[in-house]
């Protein structure tokens, strides 16, 4: 029997889907301690800006906005072959996963450093404290992490409803339309969602500098949800090529067979 399922097509793309899904929203949790200016990226002097009063904002964002619009594409796939309880379960696998993997970095922190050797091993690199520097790489502040696994989990849920909501009205057709639909509204809910709880709550900034820094995060997920849906269209194509247009047709009834489920 446990052949018959390792072997079935459709179960093979959920595993892998699953393992891709998981695996991106850790590493974009593990890196968005990084802040990089899109700005030089792009090959542009930063120009500071004012926005609803606060002063001096530019384009300045965590190395995580490079996945997390994977993790959006990633949750439409799903959704379209495998239904909104596939994607809730995986969810929730990621949110328990990344936990752990949090709570495995704090015990790692808390551990007694070799003073010895590696503490000081990586002076002539620049770094003069090893200890230190895993501290500030991995320990990321309570607020921050409860923030952003709220975020993550309210923002899948809703880009699920919303995405079957718009398939209920266009069918097949417009793929583009639910995708980039549920995703600029469940990363509008994401980006506010974790500034409130890491910076409102966790910080006390005011609801004015939450606002803006959340438009101008918010901005460029505006852009990445307009890039990706072709994207989107290529791994359909791929899909659709590994399982056979019966078998897809099949899975895409039944996915929206399971809305109310």
């Amino acid at each position: 029997m446990i052949h018959k399922i390792l072997n079935d097509k459709p179960t093979r793309l959920f595993v892998i889907l699953t393992a891709f899904f998981v695996a991106n929203a850790l590493i974009a949790e593990c890196i968005g301690g990084k802040l990089f200016s899109l700005e030089r990226v792009l090959g542009f002097a930063p120009h500071p800006f004012s926005l609803l009063g606060e002063h001096g904002l530019t384009f300045t964002l965590t190395c995580g906005v490079l996945l997390w619009p994977l993790e959006f594409v990633m949750t439409d796939i799903v959704n379209e072959y495998f239904g909104p309880k596939a994607i809730k379960r995986i969810s929730y696998i990621a949110v328990g996963l990344i936990s752990y993997a949090f709570l495995m970095f704090y015990l790692a922190i808390r551990i007694p450093a070799d003073t010895s050797f590696w503490v000081g091993s990586q002076k002539d690199s620049g770094v003069p404290d090893m200890q230190a520097a895993f501290t500030n790489i991995f320990g990321q502040g309570m607020w921050i992490i409860v923030g952003s696994l709220t975020a993550f989990l309210v923002s899948q849920i809703v880009d699920v409803w919303i995405f079957h909501k718009i398939k209920k009205v266009t069918g097949e057709k417009h793929v583009w339309l639910r995708a980039t639909g549920s995703t600029l509204v469940s990363q509008l809910v994401d980006s506010f969602i974790v500034l409130f709880i890491a910076f409102k709550i966790g910080k006390d900034w005011s609801y004015q500098r939450v606002l803006a820094i959340g438009l101008v995060t918010y901005t460029d997920k505006i852009a990445m949800a307009n890039v990706l849906p072709p994207l989107i269209y290529f791994i359909e194509k791929l899909i659709e090529r590994y399982l056979g247009h019966e078998t897809t047709t099949q899975m895409k009834n039944a996915a929206m067979g399971k809305v109310n489920e």
